[in-house]
């Protein structure tokens, strides 16, 4: 049996499932190390063999820990807080907390010039544009939030028209409080019929032809 593996939880908490399907009994004198330290993980596994629990929710994969011999993980915790209680490392960590914050800044600039790039509004409409952009990049760039401006598989334009359209689908339709069918495809095409609609409108923004504010949902959702 190889020295690491990745496995599946069990009802059984000493019991694991192997990707084969078969169930593994945990050996004798391991302990399960919890997810959220990066750093002991990877000592741990660096130090012998290892059982990596993942469990598949939805689409989804979540970490449910380490199995690994608990004199390892023991002396890995044990060097790595000696490590962590140095000046140094604190100056290694306030520095790598400064150069993300930096970069957070420029990838918010960056990201909020996409959004007035797809936007397109024209110059009688500018000052919306401006504040659409602000609103969209301040909710959907922040680190850990989970939308697809997060995301590096597609490239920062298509990025940007994503979520511009799911701001628009949360702040300018009553898609929060509809009562969707549980069938599948159904909160798809939802989405896809709110996203032409939304679409529409944005295009009213890209000619000088006036419309009246209070009657459009996007000036009504900037001005609040």
């Amino acid at each position: 049996m190889p020295d690491s593996l990745t496995v599946g939880p069990t009802a059984d908490p000493r019991r694991v499932r192997a990707q084969d399907g078969r169930l593994l009994s945990v050996p004798d004198g391991w302990t399960l190390l919890p997810p959220g330290d990066a750093g002991l993980t990877r000592r741990v596994k660096a130090a012998g063999p290892t059982w990596t629990v993942v469990e598949k929710v939805g689409r989804k994969l979540f970490s449910r820990g380490v199995w690994a011999p608990e004199a390892h993980i023991v002396h890995a915790r044990a060097v790595l807080e000696e490590e962590r209680a140095t000046p140094a490392y604190a100056k290694k960590l306030a520095q790598g907390r400064e150069r993300r914050a930096k970069e957070q800044e420029v990838y918010e600039v960056d990201f909020a010039n996409a959004v007035l790039r797809f936007l397109a509004f024209s110059p009688a409409w500018l000052p919306h544009a401006k504040r659409l952009a602000v609103l969209v990049a301040g909710h959907a760039t922040p680190v850990g939030s989970g939308t697809v401006a997060r995301t590096e598989r597609i490239p920062i334009e298509r990025r940007a028209e994503a979520a511009v359209i799911a701001w628009m689908r949360h702040q300018t339709t009553g898609y929060d409080h509809m009562r969707i069918e549980r069938v599948k495809g159904a909160r798809r095409e939802v989405r896809r019929e709110l996203a032409e609609i939304s679409r529409a409108i944005l295009d009213l923004h890209r000619r000088d032809a006036p419309h009246a504010p209070p009657a459009c949902p996007l000036c009504s959702a900037l001005m609040r």
